[in-house]
């Protein structure tokens, strides 16, 4: 019986088991995330060892969580400190967009709380929205929104 790990996938199988095209595996390997370990004829073939490589890159990629290549420099950096770096400022930029998503599903939770409302009419989104724009044209920084947990009386 054939072991698991010494096996050999065709690169249709890996494109079929990881849900990406042929194309986009051969893109990866251009982008050095991941190498076939051998041909048969002209189909790549790769080894358990490979697909792991391409599974850590698409843990990255695949939800935007990390541009391409960043994920390949993550992946091919071979000093720990220059790679603690580059993930340390992944991390940072994560954390700000994680930041900015809740406080757009702020604004959104309190917008489905009020849905007779406009949101330019509502009291408290129109105050946001205007002192958004009162920092955008003095070159404040942005308020942070802050609604209320309970929606307002008409």
């Amino acid at each position: 019986m054939e072991d698991p790990m010494e096996r050999l996938y065709s690169i249709s199988d890996v494109a079929r088991a990881f849900g990406v095209t042929v194309a986009t595996l051969r893109y990866y390997e251009e982008c050095g995330l991941f190498q076939p370990v051998a041909r048969r004829g002209r189909v790549r073939q790769y080894d358990r060892a490979a697909l792991e490589r391409l599974a850590y890159a698409q843990l990255w990629h695949h939800d935007g969580l990390m541009p391409l290549a960043d994920t390949a420099a993550v992946m091919t950096t071979a000093h720990a400190p220059e790679r603690h770096a580059l993930i340390t400022a992944q991390h940072d930029a994560m954390q700000e967009r994680i930041d900015r998503l809740t406080r757009a599903a702020a604004v959104l939770r309190h917008m489905l709380r009020r849905p007779a409302d406009h949101p330019l009419n509502c009291p408290v989104t129109g105050a946001y929205i205007s002192a958004r724009v009162d920092a955008a044209l003095t070159g404040e920084e942005l308020p942070e929104p802050t609604f209320p947990e309970r929606p307002h009386s008409p």
